[in-house]
């Protein structure tokens, strides 16, 4: 991710560029961070969770978002696109803006070299203070590998990890899920690994 060239720019200045932009963007605390592009890996396992989580749920009062719709962090002052989200009920808007929402109860980020620290920290943290908000996927793109945080109470997380030993993630607040081999299927893990660096 890349800082644009002003030092402060407003949510009303950052909605105007994003609008008339080629690329997206995030805002936090007032800079615009430019968006790396992702990898086929990273879109077959984003296009993976959405599909199987819209199609579980189609029945139900639950709703899942992909890339595009943006989410306003208010308490964080950050705007982001997360790779998945899930929402309950009726998606609540940012000034009544249909492309930018606050309420998810779940949301999934695809791990990127560039930004997997920022996803597991930062981010999550930034993440915690919305009142909505119950479990968080980070899911690697390089292995078989979950990391699933749970909400357990005020300020308490628990973690699950899953990897290949494991068949599926069980999703509490929605009670349902995900099979592994379901959410990385096409994922081409090894031409990961033969491009990778040698030690």
């Amino acid at each position: 991710m890349q800082a644009t060239q002003q030092e402060y720019y407003t949510p009303e200045e950052y909605l105007k560029l994003e609008e008339a932009a080629d690329y997206k963007s995030e805002y936090i605390e007032g800079q615009i961070i430019t968006m790396a592009g992702g990898s086929t890996n990273h879109n077959r396992i984003a296009g993976n969770c959405y599909a199987i989580v819209n199609f579980a749920l189609r029945q139900q009062n639950y709703e899942a978002f992909i890339g595009d719709v943006r989410l306003w962090i208010p308490k964080k002052r950050i705007f982001t696109y997360p790779d998945v989200m899930v929402i309950a009920g009726e998606p609540e808007y940012f000034n009544d803006r249909t492309d930018t929402i606050l309420n998810p109860q779940i949301i999934v980020e695809v791990l990127s070299p560039s930004t997997q620290g920022y996803d597991c920290e930062a981010k999550f943290e930034a993440y915690r203070t919305i009142e909505s908000f119950q479990e968080y996927l980070l899911v690697d793109q390089t292995r078989i590998h979950v990391e699933h945080f749970s909400k357990t109470g005020k300020k308490q997380w628990m973690l699950r990890e899953y990897d290949a030993e494991d068949t599926a993630i069980a999703l509490a607040s929605l009670n349902l899920s995900i099979s592994l081999s379901d959410l990385y299927s096409r994922v081409k893990l090894e031409d990961i690994e033969e491009n990778q660096p040698q030690s």
